[in-house]
């Protein structure tokens, strides 16, 4: 794909499966991204990468793949820093209001959309392309908000008005320790919960996105109408392949 057909695409409701990257190594997102994936979730929220790291990871695969970064909060800072990047779009955690998504957007979007500061930097070809991305980054940016906790659900019917937001990304797992069932993703109380959010995301016609560690999970959420598709994350993929491998040459120990 090219990276800046992310943003229409997603907009359009296509299927589009990506997975995880959450080691700091450019090597690790570059077998990824031979992998076939239409996008890479570059995780700087869990993950220990940083900016420098982020940056090997863009250099490397993200004139090839869309790279779409994680920041660990609603943060202005982080925001611009990542998009300065290079990054074809941002994941934000925990937006559980529609005053934090509106800030989302604000940072993440140039005047008159938005706020966004203006610098130079990797993403401006270092000044030799300023001029072009400036004038296209309102259209080729992801803006996605997470809905990963019982408030952000309360507040759906809101967050899902909130103009320049692209998708809502839920999270199974913190959405059910928030109701106190740590991982129980299959109670009726959570399924409630982000059933409600895909009702309601479909009716505002947001397309919405989730995170699954296995096929069938994968699956299931296709046949909810779920088209931003999160599937595995690199350490599992590393030591799961490394365990079955043992296994099978010493099924003894």
């Amino acid at each position: 794909m090219n990276p800046t057909d992310f943003r229409p695409r997603l907009r359009a409701g296509e299927s589009l499966i990506g997975t995880m990257v959450t080691l700091p190594t450019a090597a690790t997102a570059e077998i990824l991204a031979d992998a076939g994936f239409d996008w890479l979730f570059v995780d700087a929220e869990h993950g220990p990468l940083d900016t420098a790291d982020i940056l090997g990871i863009l250099q490397a695969v993200g004139h090839r793949v869309p790279c779409i970064v994680r920041v660990p909060q609603c943060d202005e800072a982080w925001i611009k820093r990542v998009l300065d990047l290079g990054a074809q779009g941002i994941i934000v955690p925990q937006t559980n209001t529609p005053e934090i998504v509106a800030e989302v957007v604000q940072y993440a979007r140039y005047a008159p959309l938005g706020s966004r500061g203006v610098g130079l930097a990797r993403a401006h070809g270092y000044g030799f392309q300023f001029d072009e991305y400036v004038a296209s980054a309102n259209r080729h940016v992801a803006v996605i908000v997470q809905a990963e906790h019982k408030i952000a659900v309360e507040n759906i019917d809101a967050i899902a008005r909130v103009a320049g937001i692209d998708a809502v990304l839920l999270g199974p797992y913190d959405l059910s320790a928030s109701f106190g069932k740590m991982g129980q993703i299959n109670d009726p109380e959570v399924t409630a919960a982000i059933d409600r959010v895909v009702t309601t995301c479909k009716s505002a016609g947001i397309p919405i996105g989730s995170f699954g560690v296995t096929a069938d999970t994968i699956r299931e959420y296709r046949e909810q109408g779920i088209t931003l598709l999160c599937a595995g994350v690199d350490v599992l993929f590393m030591g799961g392949g490394a365990r079955k491998m043992r296994t099978q040459v010493l099924p003894e120990s």
